[in-house]
């Protein structure tokens, strides 16, 4: 049964701000995407409204007549849902549903969090998003009072943390703690699964990006995964690995990891930062960008810049241009226009450039290596077996004393192996 059909389509009022060092078209574009996100929630947009200030007020954000003005269209529209294209304090939401009398009202942080409650799967995923709502939500629903007691309603209400909202305050700090426990034991085990993955000497490839530019659908594509890839905003939040065997022989992990989006709200990051910290212990990055998006090279920002602040910068990266089978040669000059290498243009739809992707993998996978000579003790010819494992063995001399083997290595395993060879500890780069 989709509980989407059963959950009656609420109506909503878009505002944005202008003049806070943003244009009014700027303001515009971040209203498209936030109709798209409640869209994605199970909004139909009927009014979208625009303040040119650069002082929010303090008690409603926008002034005392567009606060009249989004009355009006409200009342004229049956708006049953407000949604501010930033984040507002409890007092803001309070003095603003006051004001309009009738709609909710709620921001851009909270409405993410209702997708986010939307479409968490896993445990792990159902405990991160509770954390975040109780941490962002709870103080921001003070005064509401018999209006938490609300069940499975519209966009704001639903979610795993939904129930507990509705107990007294004073239980939420220990709900918190205990939540924070839960997800720091589910930490530890996603570290040892790290490490196993380590231990397997695969290079490890993190499909990072936007949200919606098809990332899970590359996944499919390339190891027919078969995890949900659908065309809506924030449709995977759990990472999801999966072994893929290059044409070469190497086999790699390629990991789909929860979209990016510009104003990511700094608390979902932190209550996520596990689940999006899989792009920091990558060897590579597959950027994956919508081509056919207008806002592809602003997105591709955003996305660089998130990188940036996770940690996971500097490492070699492929920009992979998606859905171009609706015109490919349109979108040629986007990978270009900033001279980036490693650009790939394909559809993960239709299959399209997914063989030049995989020769450009291909590619760095092959460049990280080269060819090493491991003199190995015949005491210790276990280590043979991890060269076999993780490397590509080219010649097997054995001798009275050692084995001599010559074989085309990565740098991990040459670090695993270094005793064995002649090349100085102090030698990071090789």
């Amino acid at each position: 049964m989709d509980i989407q059909k059963d959950i009656k389509r609420g109506r909503a009022a878009l505002v944005g701000m202008a003049g806070r060092g943003e244009s009014a078209e700027e303001v515009a574009v971040s209203l498209e995407e936030l109709e798209r996100l409640a869209d994605t929630a199970g909004a139909d947009t009927v009014v979208k409204l625009i303040q040119n200030k650069e002082t929010p007020d303090p008690r409603t954000m926008i002034g005392s007549g567009k606060v009249a003005e989004l009355g009006y269209l409200c009342q004229n529209n049956d708006v049953d849902i407000v949604i501010f294209d930033g984040d507002l304090s409890p007092s803001q939401i309070r003095n603003l549903e006051d004001a309009l009398g009738g709609p909710e009202v709620i921001d851009r942080s909270m409405l993410i969090l209702d997708i986010f409650a939307l479409h968490a799967v896993t445990g792990e995923g159902k405990l991160q998003v509770e954390l975040a709502q109780l941490k962002y939500t709870a103080p921001r629903l003070y005064g509401k009072g018999l209006e938490l007691s609300r069940l499975g309603g519209g966009i704001g209400t639903r979610g795993p943390g939904e129930t507990k909202l509705e107990t007294d305050k004073r239980h939420i700090a220990r709900r918190i703690h205990a939540l924070e426990e839960q997800i720091a034991e589910m930490e530890k085990n996603r570290k040892t699964m790290r490490v196993a993955r380590d231990r397997s000497g695969l290079r490890k490839i993190a499909i990072v990006g936007y949200t919606n530019a098809g990332k899970s659908t590359l996944l499919n594509r390339l190891t027919d995964a078969g995890i949900l890839a659908e065309d809506k905003l924030f449709a995977t939040l759990d990472p999801t690995t999966r072994k893929f065997e290059l044409p070469c022989g190497e086999s790699v992990l390629l990991t789909d990891t929860v979209g990016f989006i510009k104003k990511l709200p700094h608390h979902l990051i932190s209550a996520f930062r596990s689940t999006l910290e899989e792009a920091c212990y990558a060897d590579i990055l597959m950027i994956v960008i919508d081509a056919s998006d207008s806002e592809a090279e602003s997105q591709i920002k955003v996305t660089e810049e998130l990188l940036v602040e996770l940690g996971a910068s500097g490492k070699d990266i492929i920009y992979v241009f998606n859905k171009c089978d609706r015109g490919i040669f349109e979108f040629a000059d986007l990978g270009r226009s900033a001279a980036r290498e490693n650009v790939a243009y394909i559809s993960a739809a239709t299959g399209q450039g997914i063989e030049l992707l995989v020769s450009k993998i291909e590619e760095l996978i092959m460049n990280s290596k080269r060819v090493v000579t491991f003199t190995i003790p015949n005491s210790e010819a276990g280590a043979l077996n991890i060269l076999y494992k993780n490397a590509t063995v080219q010649d097997v001399e054995y001798g009275a004393e050692a084995i001599v083997v010559t074989a085309m290595a990565d740098a991990k395993t040459v670090g695993m192996l270094r005793k064995y060879t002649d090349i100085p500890e102090e030698k990071e780069e090789y």
